[in-house]
């Protein structure tokens, strides 16, 4: 029986072979070559064999390993850091939560070893990948969010892509060759299909012609064979090959609008307020009804209308008013159950949505509804001529979870190495330094001129180059002739610096960033200066291709953690201080109500919706020493204090040093004892104002007395002696109070300015 050709599999392989173009081939060559320059494997089989033949040196002086290293450090000096940003307030602390889930997810992967391995690859092969996936079995089986780095040289992208980050291809694929049982220990689950699983180039993986020098300092994944593998029973284990392909494709989606039925409720609420409301209008068109017709009344008792007109005109106008109560009604019942309907708003797949249409019930509540193509993301794996599995991911992912990071893209998948422009430096380097050491070992090691027997040579051979030797010629012979090397042109010597300055110039990385201190500034302001400066081409580079990635990673993150993260979840994030701290974060929390029924979610995180934003900068070094001396710039004018210049140095202990040194904490005591010194100054106030008050109640009473006697007396014609003895008592009580009032006044005054002096004095002191 005829083995069933799996078609799915042979598409995949002849869209391997369509990327695996001959471009795609030259360009791996190129990039490859610039990767054996970094490694110090510079020289090949022949170049140094030819080089022995001639009695030359064979060594190379690498220059590209420290640019690398350098372009490396400058961009993974620190961590990325990501912000979320909620689209609305319910998504704010969802939102927030996203920078120490990214930190969770980034510390469990090991990002920042992922990250700097995809960086190099950036700078040595013009690409570095880094892949977001889901480690299924992680948490008992829950899930994790993880990310890997693969092998640039394994990933192939539709060449029709001209976006950075490859957003507009219609493929990306990950091709290996890996053992069978390496697959199985990937896929457990599929491990029948692997096991059967053949191969469409007959098993045959030769990497002998893209194999490189033998003698060569490292090895590439391309130099070791695939046949060395070995199976669970140590014997030699079949190796095939493998695709991991991702494609966009569109999925017919429905946007539909359908309206909840009323409850009973509800209905019984609207049917009562309508009660009312016609209630009210009947009551006023009873009245204008009775208004008319006493109208017409008068009409007919004056002759104007005749009675049959009169009763006729009372039927027309009982039916308009029975007409406009019930049409009434009926406008107010709809309105009401108009503005009480809910219209929900859900998206469905086009084929849930004929199969939903189907049932009359739900046919009766769709109001509208929307077609439209979603773009999803599909993932097949094959092995050999068997595909694993197909599936398409959830909906939150929309991008290719692959995102590349480059180092000068060219508007094609096909991007240039930092490495590449300088390899001809490099071999102009090596070349002129083999030909100063030799031209030097022939200047030290004579070569001689002489007639055939005239000398016995292996005794020259042996003796010529020794200090006070005496080199012997038989007799009648001509004596040996030294042969001196051609001197080198002067011009020479200024190459070989030229070709240092070149590279160094081509690559942006010069002698003074790596420490060296013969071209630095003598100033620390210049040097300051020469690091800032020095340091554009590398931010020109971090910010067009590396914070792209990194934006395009966050967002490859979230779309994975949302559509993974669903169930309730606890995350335990160290914090990377001098005492190591533990801190948790919960999401999607369950909300229960009385009987115990989970109602709902806080925090959300799989309906949030929020924007990534990449913090710019995040990932190059700080000058340390400039950035403590702006600090200490800024809290001489007082814009920041000492804890913000404290929380900066590696001092040990510095968070008990902030609690006694802090300028806060020196200011607190003294805050306080002015606190309560002003609050006794207060009591002191409110008290004088109070006495100084019923001061002047008194003296109005007084007064009123004063009036009223005075009055009295006035009455009191008859008795003019009492009046007059009244008028000095009247007299010498309001000289009493007067003068008792004058007192008091000028006591409150002495007091007063007693406690504005002591007040000032304080202010000054301070």
């Amino acid at each position: 029986m005829a083995k069933r050709i799996d078609k799915n599999a042979l598409r995949i392989k002849d869209i391997f072979e369509i990327a695996n173009s001959e471009h795609r081939a030259q360009w791996e060559y190129i990039n490859q070559k610039g990767v054996d320059f970094a490694n110090d494997n510079q020289l090949t089989d022949e170049e140094r064999v030819a080089l022995e033949d001639q009695g030359m040196p064979t060594f190379t002086i690498n220059r590209i390993l420290p640019v690398v290293e350098m372009l490396n450090f400058y961009a993974t000096a620190n961590k990325p850091r990501w912000q979320a940003i909620g689209a609305e307030g319910s998504d704010i602390d969802v939102a927030a939560v996203f920078s120490d889930m990214a930190d969770y997810i980034w510390d469990h992967s090991d990002g920042s070893s992922l990250y700097a391995n995809a960086v190099n690859d950036a700078v040595t092969k013009g690409i570095g990948y880094l892949h977001v996936t889901v480690d299924v079995n992680s948490d008992n089986g829950m899930g994790d969010v993880v990310i890997k780095n693969p092998e640039p040289f394994d990933v192939f992208v539709d060449p029709k892509s001209r976006d950075l980050l490859f957003r507009d291809a219609s493929f990306i694929l990950i091709r290996k060759v890996l053992p069978k049982q390496h697959l199985i220990s990937i896929y457990p689950n599929h491990k029948a299909k692997i096991k059967k699983a053949g191969s469409l180039n007959d098993g045959e993986y030769d990497y002998s012609e893209k194999s490189r020098s033998s003698s060569m300092k490292d090895f590439g994944y391309k130099d070791i064979e695939s046949s060395n593998s070995i199976n669970e029973k140590a014997e030699r284990d079949e190796a095939i090959e493998y695709f991991e392909m991702y494609e966009k494709i569109k999925i017919k989606y429905v946007n539909v609008f359908y309206q909840e039925p009323l409850t009973q409720e509800v209905l019984q609420d609207i049917q009562q307020q309508v009660s009312v409301r016609m209630q009210e209008m009947q009551a006023e068109m009873q009245v204008s009804f009775i208004e008319q017709q006493k109208s017409m009344e008068m009409a007919v008792q004056s002759g104007e209308m005749i009675p049959e007109r009169y009763e006729l005109e009372i039927q027309k106008l009982q039916q308009q008013m029975q007409q406009q109560i019930q049409q009434a009604q009926e406008q107010m019942t709809a309105e009401l159950q108009k503005n009480a309907s809910i219209v929900q708003n859900i998206v469905i797949s086009d084929k849930e949505f004929k199969i939903m249409m189907k049932d009359s019930k739900f046919a009766e509540k769709v109001v509208d509804y929307v077609d439209f193509f979603g773009t999803r993301i599909q993932k097949c794996c094959v092995a050999g001529d068997q595909t694993l599995f197909m599936k398409v991911l959830p909906e939150a992912i929309t991008e290719y979870p692959i995102i590349p990071f480059h180092y000068k893209w060219t508007g094609t998948p096909y991007p240039i190495s930092a490495v590449s422009p300088l390899i001809g430096k490099q071999r102009e380097v090596n070349k002129s330094h083999q030909l100063l050491i030799h031209n030097a070992s022939l200047g030290s090691s004579l070569r001689w001129m002489h007639e055939e027997g005239s000398i016995d040579t292996d005794y020259w051979e042996k003796y010529a180059s020794a200090p006070g030797a005496l080199l012997p010629i038989r007799p009648g012979s001509t004596a040996p002739q030294a042969v001196q090397p051609a001197p080198l042109n002067s011009a020479f010597f200024n190459v070989v610096q030229n070709a240092k300055g070149d590279m160094e110039y081509l690559a942006g990385i010069y002698s003074s960033m790596m420490g060296d201190t013969g071209s630095q500034h003598e100033t620390y302001r210049g040097m300051l200066a020469m690091d800032e400066y020095g340091t554009r081409r590398i931010k020109q580079w971090m910010q067009n291709a590396l914070e792209p990635g990194l934006k395009q990673l966050g967002e490859s993150v979230k779309q994975f953690t949302q559509s993974v993260y669903t169930a309730h979840k606890v995350f335990r994030i160290v914090q990377p201080s001098a005492i190591q701290e533990q801190r948790e974060i919960e999401i999607n929390i369950p909300i229960y109500n009385d009987l115990g029924q989970a109602i709902g979610k806080l925090k959300d995180y799989a309906a949030a919706k929020f924007d990534i934003r990449i913090i710019a900068g995040s990932t190059m070094p700080v000058n340390r020493w400039a950035y403590l001396a702006e600090l200490k710039d800024m809290m001489q004018m007082g814009i920041v204090d000492d804890v913000a210049v404290l929380a900066e140095t590696d001092l040990k202990n510095k968070e008990q040093i902030m609690k006694r040194k802090s300028l806060y904490s020196q200011l607190q005591g003294q805050v306080q004892s002015m606190e309560q010194q002003l609050k006794n100054q207060s009591g002191t106030i409110e008290t004088l104002e109070r006495q100084l008050v019923q001061s002047g109640i008194k003296d109005k009473v007084n007064q009123a007395e004063v009036e009223i006697a005075k009055r009295k007396s006035e009455l009191d014609t008859d008795n003019k002696k009492a009046f007059l003895e009244t008028q000095a008592r009247q007299k010498l009580a309001q000289k009493v109070v007067v003068d008792e009032a004058n007192q008091q006044k000028e006591r409150i005054k002495m007091e007063a300015d007693n406690i504005i002096k002591n007040l000032q004095s304080n202010q000054k002191k301070d």
